[in-house]
């Protein structure tokens, strides 16, 4: 039996609106438990118990934190505590936690405390309230009981690439692309079971319509929760395979960035969680036919880059980041080798390039800043996976460096 996901939707909806009239609830229950064991993308949750508790109203003055922090992965974890309203009014206000780092490999056995310091504040879009008061989700890095930062504390080493440096006021837009899958994890939405679409790439992108677009509803969840988190995304769209969704955050300054795109992370997965679909971030996920992987497109500008003569500024940027190319290649995430192959809208990671317009490049400069003569360059490089702690305070420290290296050539001399 297979049956339409929006049949189902509808059928769930009508069946609890006229439960009285239409069944039982265990015979709507048993169907609706066969239908979903056919396919995977709904929550088998019911809305109107879930709503029964979040109805119930919180103890006044107080509210819930969700402490988040990155795993020894690059994953997100976090835990609740409950908290006086006025401990969640600032991050200096936070108290400090901690978790068993035995249980996320990021501390032994015998010493297994790890201490969380609170960083950034965001609304919680999953408890929202109504009271005058809002629960808070928490950033969080990681430190030893002695204070000494964790070695996947990679925040902590970024903040040493952007301290000391607020004078150039470094904006980052970080374009996250990822894809959707039934719980199965082999089945991305829109394919068939054990196949593959019957058309190439190419529809799909920033596409409408049932036949183009997989994951829409939880694109546009994810977009409205970051929303309300006070995360600064600033657009969507449907990407070039199937099943594959993007959002980017930014302009963020420095280290924001960062805590922007991680919590925005942390939103995506627990509203896939929601939706029962299964979300990863690796960049080659389809590795047979003719399909895009997935990318964190790093754009980049320093205040002097937004000035009269920035573009001379942002080749002299581009030309330290060729001269570093390897070192970055291998901090830009896990699996990067199978998507950096010169196809597909991408440079060989073997081979630095740059170019004006130039998605096959390494660094793209885009049309409106060659016109303008100043303004930011976009880093395609960085995986879909890659840690962005890494990868701003990566780039910061190339382009802030005090080093003469040799220009590069356009690869498209006739327009650059």
């Amino acid at each position: 039996m297979k049956l339409n996901i929006a049949a189902i939707a509808l059928f769930a909806a009508s069946a609890s609106a006229f439960a009285p009239r239409f069944a039982s609830p265990r015979s709507h229950a048993t169907v609706l438990s066969a239908v979903l064991e056919e396919r995977t993308g709904q929550s088998q949750l019911d809305p109107a118990v879930i709503e029964r508790y979040a109805a119930l109203p919180y103890p006044d003055d107080t509210v819930l934190a969700e402490y988040v922090w990155v795993d020894a992965v690059g994953n997100t974890r976090s835990k609740t505590r409950t908290l006086p309203a006025k401990k969640a009014a600032s991050v200096e206000a936070l108290p400090k936690w901690n978790f068993d780092g035995s249980s996320t490999d990021q501390a032994p056995g015998d010493d297994s405390e790890v201490i969380l310091r609170p960083c950034r504040i965001f609304k919680d879009p999953f408890r929202p309230r109504n009271d005058g008061l809002d629960n808070v989700l928490v950033m969080c890095d990681c430190y030893t009981p002695n204070g000494e930062a964790i070695p996947t504390n990679h925040r902590a080493k970024a903040m040493e690439s952007f301290e000391s440096r607020e004078d150039e006021e470094i904006w980052f837009g970080l374009e996250q692309e990822f894809t959707l899958f039934n719980l199965d994890k082999r089945t991305p939405l829109g394919w068939p079971e054990g196949g593959m679409p019957n058309r190439p790439q190419g529809p799909y992108y920033c596409s409408v319509g049932p036949e183009n677009n997989f994951g829409r509803h939880i694109t546009e969840s994810m977009y409205r929760a970051c929303l309300y988190a006070g995360i600064n995304i600033s657009g969507t769209n449907g990407e070039v395979m199937p099943g594959q969704q993007e959002y980017q955050v930014g302009p963020c300054v420095g280290i924001d960035a960062g805590d922007q795109l991680m919590m925005s992370r942390y939103i995506l997965q627990r509203v896939c969680e929601d939706f029962q679909v299964y979300c990863t971030l690796h960049p080659k996920p389809i590795v047979d036919g003719d399909w895009n992987g997935a990318g964190m497109h790093t754009n980049v500008s320093t205040k002097s880059m937004r000035e009269e003569g920035g573009l001379e500024v942002i080749k002299k940027a581009i030309y330290k980041l060729g001269a570093k190319h390897l070192e970055h290649i291998a901090v830009y995430g896990e699996g990067n080798e199978l998507r950096l192959t010169g196809k597909h809208e991408t440079a060989s990671m073997d081979k630095f390039c740059y170019g004006v317009a130039n998605r096959g490049a390494s660094i793209r400069i885009g049309r409106d800043t060659e016109a303008e003569g100043k303004g930011y360059f976009e880093d395609r490089r960085p995986s879909s996976n890659a840690d962005p702690y890494i990868v701003t305070g990566k780039i910061m420290n190339t382009i802030m460096e005090d080093v003469e290296v040799p220009d590069i050539a356009p690869m498209d001399k006739a327009v650059a």
